[in-house]
């Protein structure tokens, strides 16, 4: 038993599962309902009030889409879609005319797409819960958690860390980097929020007659100048604008002070009948999600970077005059914490050459995608296409009964700045989920989850909407 952990009473049977997910964001989420429909008695712990994480904060997704316009992910993420196709929710893709396709939605039917999903499912489910400790006792693996009514252990023959900081894999003994070699930096958190009462010609207008002030065109195989791309973002008649930090309307407000410094201001839509954006600009260095202190001290300067960011929306950009805000995100929006390492370390090259593999589980497509407050490196997949992830960037070394999933996979720096969006993570919850039932659920399993028949869980993976192959 790890040191500081208190003695564990017999685990009662309502307790004990084939499978557990630690954190119900949208690798949570996938994980959780892919377990639960393989066949495997399934809990899903959250520590915030209501699952869903990013997929709930205001944001869209990416990662579904490649800069090419291929899909490359399926399975949950369809399923998910789909359903709020009936409720009036689904936006669909957008292109930015930059680089990226984002899959637009409207966040608050999104809760009850996600809710739906998971329930039926039969996804048994514990909010408000937080992981405690975690130990490997013969056959199970037990974890710790601290929730409404007092502490619990928990038992199962598999757990998923969706944690997004590898919080389990961590307590468990795995190794793990964090930040930039070297100095330790990471990428600056956001408190995304949303605003209603936008105007999207006038605002798209402005985009197309003043191209200086945005950012378009980075993607050469677009074959398109500023002028061209503002035309057809115009054209699109969807309210999808990136301000940057380094030029145009951005830069001079933050030079006069009006505005922090920060290195984008994205627009995205997220309801047309509301006339309702999300707004994803607030940033702030030196913060490390890992410490409940350092998330604390950066909370309210976030939201006083929301507020800043309204004025300036509604005093400077034309369709904004009349913008009310709407919601703030739950939560901080975490990009960048610990890297988890494991029996393969995704790198840089794997992402940039779009390199494919007879046993990936998931694809990414995202672009290298490393912010600051002072500047974005960003660069796109050679060809616009998409990469595989190979299932050993799920399992921890040293690890036998444990999965990651998530923006906490065994990656570098570089890498992980691509799979930690939301359609890639969902890609690799479902991968992480499906195996974890495939291990749980055979009598002859060896008790680690690298014996996983590859071939049986790739197959499953494509008979479950899966996107596995047949793309750049």
């Amino acid at each position: 038993m790890k040191e500081g952990m208190t003695q564990r009473q017999d685990i009662p049977g309502e307790n004990r599962f084939d499978v557990i997910v630690i954190g119900g964001g949208s690798a949570g989420v996938a994980a959780a309902i892919s377990a639960a429909r393989g066949g495997a008695r399934t809990l899903l712990v959250e520590s915030a009030p209501m699952i869903g994480g990013e997929l709930i904060s205001g944001i869209s997704m990416l990662g579904c889409l490649s800069t090419r316009g291929d899909w490359i992910v399926g399975g949950v993420v369809t399923e998910l879609l789909d359903r709020l196709k009936p409720l009036g929710g689904y936006i669909g893709p957008v292109f930015d005319y930059r680089a990226l396709h984002l899959v637009c939605f409207d966040t608050e039917l999104m809760k009850i797409a996600v809710m739906q999903a998971v329930a039926e499912a039969g996804v048994h489910l514990r909010v408000q819960a937080f992981f405690c400790g975690i130990e490997t006792d013969g056959d199970d693996t037990r974890v710790r958690l601290m929730h409404k009514g007092g502490e619990a252990w928990y038992a199962a023959r598999v757990v998923i860390d969706c944690s997004g900081d590898g919080d389990v894999a961590v307590a468990a003994g795995a190794p793990s980097e964090k930040g930039a070699p070297g100095s330790g930096a990471l990428q600056p958190p956001s408190l995304v929020y949303r605003v209603c009462g936008v105007e999207t010609e006038p605002l798209l207008r402005f985009v197309r007659d003043n191209p200086a002030h945005f950012g378009l065109g980075d993607y050469p195989g677009l074959g398109m100048d500023a002028r061209q791309c503002a035309e057809a973002l115009y054209a699109q008649g969807q309210p999808k604008v990136l301000l940057r930090g380094t030029q145009g309307l951005l830069k001079q407000a933050i030079d006069a002070g009006e505005m922090y410094p920060t290195s984008v201001l994205a627009i995205v839509p997220t309801s047309t009948a509301r006339k309702e954006v999300s707004i994803n600009s607030t940033q702030l260095a030196g913060v490390d999600g890992t410490r409940a202190a350092s998330l604390s001290e950066a909370l309210p300067q976030l939201m006083t970077q929301v507020s800043q960011g309204l004025a300036f929306l509604r005093r400077r950009v034309p369709g904004f005059e009349q913008a009310a805000l709407a919601a703030v995100a739950p939560k901080i929006g975490v990009r960048e914490t610990r890297r988890i390492l494991g029996e393969h370390v995704l790198d840089e090259a794997d992402i940039m050459q779009g390199r494919k593999r007879a046993d990936g589980i998931a694809k990414g497509g995202h672009e290298l995608d490393i912010l600051a407050v002072d500047g974005h490196r960003h660069e796109t997949i050679a060809e616009g296409g998409s990469y595989d992830i190979p299932y050993e960037c799920l399992v921890p070394r040293g690890q036998r009964r444990l999965l990651v999933a998530g923006r906490c996979i065994s990656s570098t720096r570089e890498a992980q700045s691509s799979v930690r969006v939301m359609g890639t993570c969902m890609a690799m919850g479902q991968a992480a989920g499906t195996a974890a039932a495939l291990c749980a659920l055979d009598d002859g399993w060896s008790g680690d989850v690298r014996d996983v028949d590859r071939t049986r869980l790739r197959r499953t993976l494509i008979a479950d909407g899966a996107v596995l192959e047949g793309t750049l």
